[in-house]
């Protein structure tokens, strides 16, 4: 007996949800990044007005001062949706996960040179707390942003921050100990060195305006502290003197942020190219907070640095600025 084996092309009545085929057009198949984030934010039916706010709606595009005619106009180059931003946090933190067993098993972190695991220990753990205000205010951005393709990659961030102030505590347990985190607590709330520092992070937790906490947040705070700490001082400096196995247990930040800032990048550069009154609202912003993030780092890190702390803190703006030029806003 013979079969004879054919197959049938069957043409899809639609590629893809009628909003998302207004946007991209109907003969278009979507990505899932896409069907994921495009005309997401809710925009009609709301029951009542938030009794803790009744001159805003729950989601207002009234809470910025940053007017946007489209805000899915806002894409992020990572294409992040939430199976797609799991899966490549879960590569990252196998490899994090590799490089805390490679230091523990090998007996790296007993090795290092006493001057650096006091550097280490001053400087690393009390940044935990940074990074718990950084949660907190990716957090509010989320709750408070308008348009799902600007306040969706806030929560990732949010969750990312959590993670790394759990990476801190644990460099701060393998270097140190439990007490070495009571130490760091004090020397946030209390050592001079981070009281400016603290003052940053505090006066950001209070900002209204959720694209102006992006901006103080995740471009300028982030932007300065994580060039300056993890690939100036861990990664050049610290591991000159013996520190290399720090900047493995450090990699997930370094990794982490040489991703992030092309999301922040790309979200500042759609926001100044949508109008000039944009473009100077956020040279405002970011000038004035720079100057405060920049001034609040300084004596943070002469921790490390010394008597080259000014040099290294002036070479790490500039960069900055001409990161923030690339992006459309000349400081």
């Amino acid at each position: 007996m013979q079969i004879d084996l054919q197959t049938i092309a069957i043409k899809p009545l639609r590629h893809t949800f009628d909003n998302i085929a207004r946007r991209i057009g109907a003969d278009k198949p979507a990505t899932r990044y896409q069907e994921g984030t495009l005309d997401m934010q809710q925009e009609a039916n709301y029951h009542y007005r938030p009794t803790w706010d009744p001159d805003h709606l729950i989601y207002d595009r009234a809470r910025t001062v940053i007017k946007m005619a489209d805000w899915y106009s806002f894409k992020d180059p990572r294409q992040f949706y939430y199976g797609a931003y799991t899966m490549a946090r879960a590569k990252q933190q196998d490899t994090a996960e590799a490089n805390f067993d490679f230091v523990e098993s090998r007996g790296l972190a007993a090795n290092l040179p006493e001057e650096v695991r006091d550097t280490v220990l001053k400087l690393l753990v009390p940044l935990r707390h940074v990074a718990w205000g950084s949660n907190m205010n990716n957090a509010a951005v989320c709750a408070y942003g308008y348009g799902t393709g600007f306040s969706q990659p806030h929560i990732y961030h949010s969750m990312d921050q959590l993670g790394i102030a759990q990476y801190l505590t644990r460099v701060g347990l393998l270097l140190g100990g439990v007490d070495v985190l009571d130490e760091a607590k004090t020397a946030w709330m209390e050592d001079d060195t981070w009281q400016g520092l603290r003052r940053f992070v505090e006066d950001s937790m209070v900002l209204k305006d959720p694209f102006e906490l992006f901006v103080v947040q995740n471009v300028v705070l982030d932007g300065l502290l994580y060039p300056l700490v993890y690939e100036t001082i861990i990664d050049d400096v610290l591991s000159a003197k013996g520190g290399t196995s720090v900047a493995m247990l450090t990699q997930f930040m370094t990794d982490w942020f040489a991703e992030t800032k092309k999301w922040a990048d790309a979200t500042v550069k759609t926001a100044a190219a949508e109008s000039d009154e944009n473009k100077a609202i956020l040279t405002k912003w970011i000038t004035e907070w720079r100057d405060r993030a920049a001034a609040a780092l300084v004596p943070v890190a002469r921790i490390a640095l010394g008597d080259r702390t000014d040099e290294l803190v002036g070479e790490v703006v500039q960069q900055f600025n001409a990161r923030m030029a690339k992006a459309g806003v000349a400081l």
